[in-house]
């Protein structure tokens, strides 16, 4: 889909770490501050144990989950948008992205020493929303003269564009963040192509210890209590053990490791999950004898759209979609079974592609 989620936060929080549990790009992670000097980008499986499922009634070939894009951002630091640390060399590779996942250090760990030399992830925070609200305030007022000009020669959404800018500019001021602002839908005209950096969704994800893999620890009860205001999601994330975890080759030896940490699957499925939901992106599935594939499409694509995202042929040619819904069947076990209680749907050109709908593309070029 040419989706990027990024992953933000201060130098030196395992950011690296976490990249490399998800991604199929492994990279040398270091215990120094400002180690590297560009982003990585990784191609993520996104878990899906639907496929599975399916597969059980089809015995296919093979089996092919979707993908989405990772990038991970060098750490940034206080006054990184004025040049400090990387300096803002690397806000540009945020402004690329389509959603952020920002990671908070809730560890302690004397190797790996913080840039602030204190844990506290509320400051880590903060500091980043500072540098990115600063950002944003400077692209804000860059495009307030551009409408000021305009307002100069009569253009009639000139004096509409200011009022939308103000609001930002003076929201940004008071220290918050644009995706709290109340916007209405016509307002994103005049700001969307400035791909503000504190309007893109955001998750958290505290790093921690192995023992505070589950409950978490006083870090996290303290990053927690002072999220209560926003609506942010905020997930836990072993990042050292679970990194480990991925190196194995044994399933079994994986999950037991898991169990140890008392842990049902991996917290990095959980991230994957979330920011692939973050991104609005949502599943359908093709399934034969020789491969079930599971596809990425916007939500609320229609049918036509997501037969493009496999072919543009099948766009193009598109007569119609023979569409199951995956608890059907799962709960009937085969499409001639679905045909048979008319749980077999066959759809136009209008109809909304569901999460999770098994579709057969029936078309003509």
């Amino acid at each position: 889909m040419g989706l990027q989620c990024g992953i933000i936060g201060i130098t030196n929080i395992g950011k690296t770490t976490i990249f490399n549990c998800i991604s199929d790009n492994k990279v040398e992670t270091s215990n120094f501050a400002f180690s590297t000097n560009k982003s990585n980008l990784g191609q993520v499986k996104v878990p899906d144990a639907r496929l599975k499922k399916i597969d059980t009634f089809i015995n296919s070939v093979k089996i092919v989950p979707t993908s989405m894009e990772i990038i991970d951002i060098p750490g940034l630091a206080k006054g990184s948008s004025q040049g400090e640390g990387v300096g803002n060399s690397f806000l540009s590779d945020i402004r690329n992205c389509d959603a952020l996942i920002h990671v908070i250090r809730c560890f302690d760990d004397e190797n790996l020493v913080h840039i602030d030399v204190s844990i506290d992830p509320v400051r880590d925070k903060e500091t980043i929303d500072f540098e990115l609200q600063v950002t944003d305030l400077e692209s804000v007022d860059k495009r307030i003269q551009k409408w000021e000009r305009a307002v100069k020669t009569g253009d009639k959404q000139a004096k509409v564009a200011l009022e939308v800018l103000a609001k930002c500019k003076s929201h940004l001021e008071d220290l918050n963040n644009l995706r709290t602002l109340d916007l209405k839908p016509e307002d994103y005209q005049f700001i969307s192509e400035l791909s503000l950096l504190t309007l893109k969704p955001v998750m958290f994800v505290c790093n921690v210890d192995d023992e505070s893999a589950v409950k978490g620890n006083k870090y996290v009860d303290q990053f927690k209590a002072a999220m209560t205001d926003e609506n942010e999601e905020v997930l836990l994330i072993a990042g050292k053990i679970e990194s480990e975890i991925t190196e194995l080759e044994d399933e079994e030896d994986r999950q037991s490791f898991l169990g140890d940490l008392g842990l049902e699957e991996p917290g990095v499925n959980k991230l994957i999950r979330s920011a692939f939901s973050m991104l609005n992106l949502q599943t359908f599935f093709t399934a034969g004898p020789k491969e079930i594939k599971a596809w990425t499409i916007r939500k609320g694509m229609s049918a036509p759209e997501a037969a493009g995202v496999i072919h543009s042929d099948l766009q193009r040619g598109f007569i119609r979609a023979e569409v199951m819904k995956y608890q059907d069947f799962i709960k009937l076990g085969s499409e001639s079974a679905c045909r048979d209680v008319g749980k077999l749907y066959i759809e136009g050109k209008k109809y909304i592609v569901a999460d999770g709908d098994i579709l057969h593309i029936r078309f003509n070029v």
